[in-house]
């Protein structure tokens, strides 16, 4: 069953029920949860989209209003959104060019259209190798100015 037919609006899951939906990827999924709330001192936020491209309850990250990531369960994994602003794009771009990202994340960003809301790379996280890259990428969204 598909994670936006689990929970109604009316119905938001735990924590405990979200880990165990995205199954083999609990401890990516650990490990990225716990580096951002350790880094960044930040609480994990549950919201409920009505978006057609990505429905259903997910759990988003601020700091000081602004968006670190949000994360989408899904069967055996979960997919990661952030967003690449035109205040982070240089430095994103040097470390493309220098080889800091895997090469999945390297073509995601090169066939994800910039629109004024900057690049929303929606990062499938399915093995360990991208979860430094969200990382990174999380990084430069605190660092710029």
């Amino acid at each position: 069953m598909k994670w936006n037919e689990l929970f109604s609006a009316d119905d938001s899951p735990s924590f405990e029920e979200i880990r165990s939906y995205i199954g083999e990827a609990k401890p990516f999924w650990d490990e990225l949860v716990s580096y951002i709330e350790e880094t960044y001192k930040v609480k994990p936020q549950l919201e409920y989209s009505k978006c057609p491209a990505q429905p259903g309850w997910n759990v988003k990250y601020r700091k000081s209003s602004k968006s670190l990531c949000t994360l989408y369960p899904m069967a055996d994994y979960f997919i990661a959104l952030v967003v690449v602003g035109a205040k982070q794009e240089d430095e994103v771009e040097l470390a493309l060019k220098t080889d800091t990202f895997t090469d999945y994340v390297k073509e995601l960003y090169r066939k994800t259209a910039f629109s004024a809301m900057g690049r929303w790379l929606m990062i499938e996280v399915k093995n360990k190798e991208v979860i430094n890259d969200i990382k990174r990428l999380i990084e430069t969204r605190r660092t710029s100015k």
